[in-house]
């Protein structure tokens, strides 16, 4: 009773339900006393009915097929506002009582001696000395009952099947709907707005990570976790380490003299770090990663040796590019050197501050690199070993330059990418590659006087080649000590 006036004075009831109670109200007399015209045309007959409407009994069957489902709206949206027990019990309830009047029936009419039950006994084949069939249609209206139930417990508990499986897709992680549905009824609604509200927290806390994620990745790249074998910074354990073959890059942004006379020392801070933001998305753009800024250099991983170089020839050109659009401001040079090797990846520090890092001789082989790039007055210059990982099916432009001495007594064959160069330079540089490389060659075994005179030549065809130039002073000054 407390859910039908419940139901009755919901204040948020819709105006369509106030509709529909009025009309089921005022048209339930109206059945009443027109179903009196429907039982009057049904009459009972040996062997049966024989049914004769007339024009009220017609109307009444439409005015009890209104009401009904007037009646059946309003009981399936008074069902909605009900809990889940509520809802199986005034569910099951009108079910029951007709299956208990027509098994009450079922073994009464047998006995009975009205015209009624006479036509009844007829279509039905039942008497008082035909048990069997009487039991017979018992067990039938017994298995369209029991499968009415079954039939309506599945849709009454379907919303409680898709919150068990929203579940588990909630502990397995949020779900991709922003709005769930599982069920119309007032219980399942409050279930329904709850587990909206841990998804929509899920989401939050998730977004709230992949940003906190995002931010850390500024810190510590996601390229630096895949070298480690990791998915996440939080996995990430102090001692933590891999050995890998890697590629390193380390880039020099070195500015004329003038600037740094002519700026202050936070202007010439924040010119630097202009720059270094053009470079920095460069360097991942090639699927590399900045492991540290060392003042106005840059040392980056990469995974393969061509995406290095690749990144090197973007770097310069677009340095180039930026210096254009400072015309008030000396250029800026950005000096390359890249090498393969071995690396190894590790986390160091301690518990309350860890710190992801690289180990390896690229850096200490960086700063000669950096000498020798500066020396011989070259862009990008790169090692043998990077040679030996590219692809290939790698192509570009490069020349040998010479050796670099190592403290084991090793020697470091070093090459330069010509692509950074005019294009009418370039082709003079690759035309004459084999020239200069020999010349070269001359030079690292000591034949300083033929040296000197094939760099003198080459410098009459590229007078603005810088290393010819070098190498050529240089041997031209071993080759006077030797004569002495």
């Amino acid at each position: 009773m407390n859910s039908i006036k419940k139901f009755a004075k919901d204040k948020v009831m819709k105006l369509s339900t106030k509709i529909l109670i009025v009309l089921f109200v005022l048209s339930l007399p109206a059945a009443i006393y027109l179903g009196q015209f429907v039982v009057s045309g049904i009459k009972p007959i040996d062997g049966g009915f024989s049914i004769s409407f007339d024009t009220w009994a017609y109307v009444g069957i439409a005015v009890i097929t209104i009401n009904g489902i007037i009646g059946g709206i309003l009981f399936i949206r008074f069902l909605r506002t009900q809990t889940l027990s509520r809802v199986i019990f005034f569910s099951t309830l009108p079910l029951s009582l007709i299956y208990g009047v027509g098994v009450y029936l079922l073994t009464s009419v047998p006995r009975m001696t009205s015209p009624l039950a006479t036509s009844v006994r007829s279509i039905l084949n039942i008497s008082t000395t035909n048990v069997y069939n009487t039991v017979l249609w018992v067990v039938l209206i017994s298995i369209a009952y029991i499968v009415a139930l079954l039939l309506m417990y599945m849709f009454i508990c379907r919303p409680v099947n898709k919150i068990e499986k929203l579940l588990s897709r909630l502990s397995d992680g949020g779900l991709k709907e922003d709005r769930l549905n599982i069920g119309k009824s007032k219980q399942f609604k409050s279930v329904e707005h709850s587990i909206n509200k841990i998804n929509y927290n899920y989401k939050e806390k998730d977004n709230k990570l992949k940003q906190t994620d995002l931010e850390a990745q500024k810190f510590i790249p996601k390229q630096f976790l895949k070298f480690l074998g990791k998915s996440s910074i939080a996995e990430l354990e102090l001692g933590n380490q891999v050995k890998k073959t890697a590629t390193t890059l380390f880039c020099d942004l070195k500015s004329a003299t003038e600037m740094s006379r002519s700026l202050s020392l936070e202007e010439n801070f924040n010119f630097i770090n202009s720059y270094l933001n053009v470079v920095s998305p460069i360097i991942r753009r090639y699927d590399g990663f900045v492991d540290k800024y060392v003042g106005e250099g840059i040392l980056a991983v990469f995974p393969r040796p061509q995406n290095a170089i690749d990144c090197a020839h973007a770097i310069v050109r677009t340095i180039e590019i930026k210096n254009k659009s400072h015309h008030d401001l000396p250029p800026v040079d950005a000096k390359i050197s890249v090498h393969t090797g071995e690396v190894i990846f590790g986390i160091v520090g301690e518990e309350e501050r860890k710190s992801p890092t690289i180990v390896s001789d690229s850096i200490d082989l960086a700063s000669k690199l950096e000498d020798i790039n500066k020396f011989l007055h070259t862009k990008i210059i790169f090692t043998q070993s990077v040679l030996n990982e590219v692809s290939s099916r790698y192509r570009f432009n490069y020349r040998y330059l010479g050796s670099l001495s190592l403290d084991e007594g090793t020697s470091l064959p070093l090459f330069e990418s010509m692509e950074v160069y005019p294009r009418d330079r370039r082709e003079k540089l690759i035309h004459l590659k084999s020239k200069f490389e020999l010349a070269v060659r001359k030079y690292n075994d000591g034949r300083y006087a033929e040296s000197a005179r094939e760099f003198e030549e080459l410098l009459r065809l590229v007078p603005e080649d810088k290393p010819s130039y070098i190498y050529y002073n240089k041997a031209l000054e071993k080759a006077n000590k030797e004569d002495y």
